[in-house]
């Protein structure tokens, strides 16, 4: 029994299966969960996140929460009592461990012979007078000034600590409630990678409610537009629903949560599940056009017996292509690649069953008139001209493609990959509104941690992590660098005449250091020493915060500190969310090298064995290899960088752009076996699946489209490129594909 004649007899049975299916996928959509925290998505074994545990061990897994007060002069009455306020209230409350703001701030001086530690604001100044002495005093206290107070006095900071463990929506809720209850005229911006998450988790649900609902609307109204007929729009569109569904199920049933990247993937499958069923509709008015005395049973059978095997394969491909997302090191591109798989492939097995079932079924309508009358639209004139141009000039066209792709080519040179995840959020948001203030007026925006583990009374070593302190000083885009070492010295600064050998020292004993910080504990509060040494005194921390930058100078700024250690045998552990920051952008880069790689070679393989002729698999890799080249140099000419989200568009590109490639084939193999010579095959083959080709294509790169309403950065630059990248793929397959068949007449073609 062929697969039309089991199509016709199992009719309801498909119908009724598809639909169940479907109305099950619903249930787990329910259960579907956020997470916007890429750092969960790391392998446990990554350097950033041992090192991360290591440091936790000893001065805990707290994340800092950042809060920036901006006005002409933070020292003036009311700002200082709004600070003094909120500060107050946030240190009473559990879900905040440390707060550390400028009533914090402590003031290490001599008095008398006798060293003293005090607040740095003993009361609120009141008059210019006393604001200016106050100024003065932060000024020369390193401990304060860029660190909570910015080096123009414009800007305070509030540095708040929390437990992972604390849900980032009750954290910034209750910072919202107390600054309600706190009102001022200052600038407020938030920093942090629990704002962070907070923030992008409500703009993914953001962007799952709006752009799924327009992006059906815009790809009914285009096919609409394309077949002006609803037969020919809903039995495509209904294959789109269900696919959407039936995918985004998948999700919580393996027990996975949405990601920021999982956004992409219902406009995905809104645009690839459409695909298939584009090219059964644009078959269905052909044939109503050609043979109107066909039964709707007839019809579905011819439409089932000539795009059965082409949709297959053209699946088959889509798939394999997409798979090529499971190479990658970064979790939830994997997670993608599986879902959508299993999603296109229930697309497929719709298309392939579903369509030419319900197609059975329905009476006949009236003949689409563009195809009744042999008139000739914009596309078709536009593929019939193209046709006669490649038939006369194949070589041209081929060294048209070349010149293009090798200038392309050339922005390899200026491709990068981005260095953080600061781009995430809008530029114009509250939270990068914080990170160029703590880049421009403290000591940036990046932190490292460095522990060192030890004898943290020994002069040695404490001479050592100053001697590092001084040399990462002196590097361009460090801010700011502190540890036990620069406290010590501050303490023998207030104990000693700046005429007595030890002023600005560390001792030169390890019973001097353990004097020094008894004296410290006894003086200030002990509690100030926690963020610096351990409980045991055998670990100690050096933080070294720095200006946003490229990951070549993260990564310079990380090799100086470990060949400073190395040189002193020392093996320190460097930990700090910028590290995690590195790795995952260091996964994002070996992930899309292997993921390019695997999804060229099992392209290259089907072709190959679809074809019968590795000259197949060469010829049919070449649109897939100009689009991914040229996509990737004008992300180097555009200054566009490879990101966790752009990262995603040569497997996708792949899997979609074949598609094309083995149309084309296909319909040029139909007509030469049915006595056509190259050219004319060519030309018919524009005129005809053409057509097709176009239409799919453009409603493939709309939906993708609808990606620029997303609320992030990232993804509506892969809306761009996945789009420029589909174009390319397109405009290869139609016209550099026919003109390399043209001129070199392959074999694998004509058997």
């Amino acid at each position: 029994m062929g697969i039309s004649n089991f199509i016709i007899k199992y009719r309801w049975y498909i119908i009724i299966v598809t639909l169940v299916l479907v109305l099950l996928g619903i249930i787990p959509l329910t259960k579907i969960r956020v997470n916007p925290d890429l750092e969960s998505y790391l392998p446990k074994t990554m350097p950033s996140i041992q090192n991360n545990k290591k440091i936790g061990e000893y001065f805990g897994n707290d994340e800092l929460l950042l809060i920036i007060f901006q006005t002409e002069d933070v020292l003036n009455e009311k700002t200082l009592n709004r600070i003094r306020l909120i500060t107050d209230t946030l240190s009473i409350m559990p879900q905040f461990g440390r707060v550390y703001s400028l009533f914090q701030a402590k003031d290490i001086r001599s008095q008398e012979g006798s060293m003293v530690v005090n607040p740095v604001v003993t009361s609120i100044p009141e008059n210019e007078q006393d604001r200016e002495i106050l100024r003065e005093a932060i000024r020369a206290n390193d401990l304060v000034y860029k660190i909570v107070v910015s080096d123009d006095f414009k800007n305070a900071l509030i540095i708040l600590s929390s437990e992972k463990t604390v849900n980032d929506d009750q954290l910034i809720g209750l910072i919202d409630e107390i600054m309600q209850k706190y009102p001022g005229d200052e600038n407020v911006y938030i920093s942090g990678n629990p704002y962070l998450r907070d923030e992008s988790g409500k703009k993914i649900g953001r962007d799952a409610l709006l752009l799924l609902p327009i992006g059906l609307l815009v790809m009914f109204v285009i096919l609409l537009v394309s077949f002006r007929e609803f037969r020919s729009v809903l039995l495509p569109f209904s294959v789109v629903l269900f696919s959407i569904v039936f995918s985004m199920a998948l999700i919580p049933v393996f027990g996975w949560e949405l990601s920021l990247i999982g956004v992409i993937i219902p406009i995905m499958m809104l645009a690839i599940a459409n695909n298939y069923g584009v090219y059964y509709a644009a078959r269905y008015q052909d044939l109503r056009a050609s043979e109107p005395n066909l039964s709707p049973r007839e019809l579905a059978i011819k439409i089932s017996d000539y795009l059965y095997t082409p949709v297959t394969l053209c699946g088959l491909t889509t798939i394999v292509g997409v798979l090529g997302l499971v190479a990658h090191l970064f979790r939830p591109a994997r997670q993608m690649g599986i879902v959508s798989a299993i999603g296109i492939t229930f697309a497929l097995l719709v298309s392939l069953l579903f369509i030419p079932a319900v197609l059975s079924l329905l009476k006949k309508g009236r003949i689409h008139k563009d195809l009744e009358d042999g008139s000739k639209g914009f596309i078709p004139s536009l593929l019939e001209r193209t046709g006669e141009s490649i038939t006369r000039h194949p070589k041209r066209i081929v060294s048209f493609f070349i010149l293009f792709m090798a200038l392309c080519s050339v922005g390899l040179f200026f491709f990068k990959t981005a260095p953080d995840s600061n781009d995430v959020l809008p530029q114009n948001h509250s939270f990068n509104k914080a990170i160029n203030i703590l880049d421009s007026h403290f000591g940036g925006s990046k932190m490292f941690n460095v522990m060192f583990q030890g004898d943290v009374t020994d002069p040695v070593l404490l001479n050592c992590i100053d001697r590092y302190e001084q040399e990462l000083r002196e590097i361009p885009r460090v801010g700011t660098v502190t540890s036990l070492s620069s406290i010590i010295r501050k303490i023998s600064k207030a104990l000693n005449d700046s005429t007595d050998t030890g002023y600005d020292r560390i001792p030169e004993t390890r019973e001097g250091v353990a004097q020094y910080l008894e004296l410290y504990s006894m003086s200030g509060e002990p509690e100030d020493l926690e963020q610096y040494v351990d409980f045991d005194y055998t670990n100690t921390l050096l933080t070294v915060q720095f200006k946003d930058g490229s990951i070549g100078e993260i990564r310079s700024l990380l090799t100086k500190i470990e060949e400073m250690a190395r040189a002193d045998s020392l093996e320190p552990v460097i930990g700090g969310f910028t590290l995690t920051d590195i790795d995952i952008n260091e996964s994002v880069e070996k992930g899309q090298y292997y993921s390019l790689l695997v999804a060229f070679v099992a392209i290259f393989l089907l072709l190959s064995l679809i074809f019968k002729s590795t000259k197949a698999g060469l010829i049919g890799s070449l649109p897939l290899a100009f689009a991914v080249f040229c996509t990737f140099g004008l992300m180097g000419w555009l200054g566009l960088e490879l990101n966790i989200v752009t990262a995603l568009i040569s497997s996708i590109s792949i899997g979609l752009g074949v598609d094309f490639t083995i149309h084309v084939f296909w319909r040029i193999k139909w007509e030469l076996a049915h006595g056509n010579n190259y050219g004319r095959s060519i030309k018919a083959t524009l005129k005809t699946i053409g057509r097709g080709i176009v239409i799919n294509a453009s409603s493939v790169m709309l939906g993708f489209a609808i990606l620029f309403l997303s609320a992030f950065p990232l993804i509506r630059s892969f809306a761009f490129l996945i789009v420029l990248s589909l174009f390319l793929c397109l405009v290869s397959a139609l016209i550099l594909i026919p003109a390399i068949c043209y001129w070199v007449r392959p074999k694998f073609l004509e058997k």
